[in-house]
């Protein structure tokens, strides 16, 4: 490499590395370009020191590039720095943090072998560069990986939904695949899962005398960063690999803030799973298998059954026999704090079979009849459903708020405890869709 290439053209680290390092491998260079200093006893005449301390000065100059192009090669290998409060070191080591034989554990979930980050760079299709631009954590952002949005929940409250931006929801979606999905996830658990859905769910509690259900509060906020990355420790990987893959999983909340026309998304707390994210849901479902199983052994201890639907946790008592409400309430709470969570006692609700029992969004009582489905859509969800599919039929659709598509949705709601139903509510629906669009 020649002082001019030296400007345009970085070396190989690797290269770097097998002459020990960056100070070794620049005096190898400045040797090998023949700028070595000759000494200056020799110099006896104006000219002579004129032109040596012309090739002192173009040694230096040398030298600062050769120091600037290595560091640079360097970066393009390394992490070097995650930002503020993140703990980084660039050399992968086994801690006392890790877990009992990382490599048994690894094997155990079906995990890929990531020795380094390098290998996980690789395996995520990405530069080290961009990995670092992905999961770097910063106070204060002038660019943000997320496209931000606030939806009403029930109680009419907003819900944010952070939705990553394609570069990021690609290595996300790679971990979910290759990582998180393979961890694992007790019984009781119905959210998110192949095979499972809110039917599952609520077809353990339908029928039942007492129905409570329990709701955790801020869910998603409470699971920060430290605790995905101890969890993703835990399954047997690196220091290294867990941090990377924890960073890219969670996220600060944001205040957009603007100064001096610029915007700036400032965090307001500490990085935690982003609702939004294709990792979240699979990271929670694992996190969650020790909470699942304290609350499973103290359903059977009291005699009822239980299950979690992401934040919501139902239990439920079936046929005669004692019910202490109380008792099952003051041990959750406990169990929930001790386990890093909160319970929302606004949310907690106790039903009874007098009343109506609803339970993620289906209901489970009222369906005595032979040829009902032990949880169904509400009445009135299917009411509104059939009212707005007939005046878009009849031409008059009024000032609905629902797309055709959003009604697809509801009939697709409605297909999974009916499918008959279901599916004449799709039909009926697909052909107003054709219309519209001139098929």
């Amino acid at each position: 490499m020649t002082a001019t290439t030296a400007t345009t053209q970085l070396p190989r680290w690797d290269d770097i590395a097998a002459a020990g390092g960056i100070r070794n491998w620049v005096d190898a260079e400045i040797t090998r370009q023949g700028l070595t200093d000759p000494g200056a006893s020799s110099a006896t005449t104006d000219a002579e020191k004129k032109a040596y301390k012309a090739r002192r000065d173009e040694e230096r100059r040398v030298r600062r590039l050769l120091f600037k192009q290595a560091w640079a090669s360097y970066k393009a290998s390394h992490i070097v720095h995650l930002g503020p409060g993140v703990f980084w070191h660039d050399t992968a080591d086994v801690d006392r943090f890790d877990a009992d034989d990382p490599e048994k554990k690894r094997r155990d979930n079906q995990l890929p072998e990531l020795k380094d980050v390098e290998a996980f760079a690789k395996a995520v299709g990405l530069s080290i560069a961009r990995l670092r631009w992905l999961s770097y954590h910063r106070e204060v952002e002038t660019a943000t990986h997320y496209r931000r949005w606030l939806v009403p929940k029930r109680d009419g409250t907003p819900r944010l939904i952070s939705a990553p931006k394609p570069e990021l929801k690609a290595a996300q979606r790679w971990i979910m695949r290759e990582v998180t999905e393979h961890l694992p996830v007790h019984g009781a658990a119905h959210g998110f899962l192949a095979g499972r859905s809110i039917v599952t769910n609520a077809v353990v509690h339908a029928g039942a005398r007492i129905v409570v259900k329990v709701d955790i509060k801020g869910f998603y906020p409470t699971i920060t960063f430290r605790r995905v990355k101890g969890l993703l420790r835990r399954a047997g990987l690196g220091e290294q690999v867990a941090t990377l893959m924890a960073l890219l999983a969670t996220e600060s909340p944001r205040d957009e803030v603007v100064t001096h026309g610029k915007t700036h998304y400032v965090a307001t707390g500490p990085r935690s799973l982003p609702q939004g994210a294709p990792t979240s849901p699979s990271i929670t479902n694992a996190l969650c298998l020790r909470l699942d199983c304290r609350l499973s052994g103290l359903a059977r201890t009291l005699g009822c059954r239980y299950t979690r639907y992401a934040d919501d946790l139902a239990f439920s008592w079936h046929g005669p026999g004692k019910s202490d409400i109380g008792t099952l309430l003051r041990a959750v709470k406990a169990i929930l704090t001790s386990e890093g969570f909160e319970i929302h006692p606004k949310k907690t609700r106790v039903m009874r079979n007098g009343a109506r029992q609803r339970l993620t969004g289906l209901i489970l009582n009222g369906t005595e009849a032979k040829d009902a489905a032990p949880a169904r859509v509400p009445r009135e969800t299917q009411r509104k459903l059939r009212a707005a599919i007939k005046n878009r039929e009849l031409g008059r659709p009024g000032k609905a708020d629902e797309s055709l598509e959003q009604l697809k949705g509801m009939a697709a709601f409605v297909m999974m405890t009916d499918a008959a139903r279901g599916q004449a509510f799709m039909a009926r629906i697909d052909k107003l869709i054709a219309a519209r669009d001139g098929k």
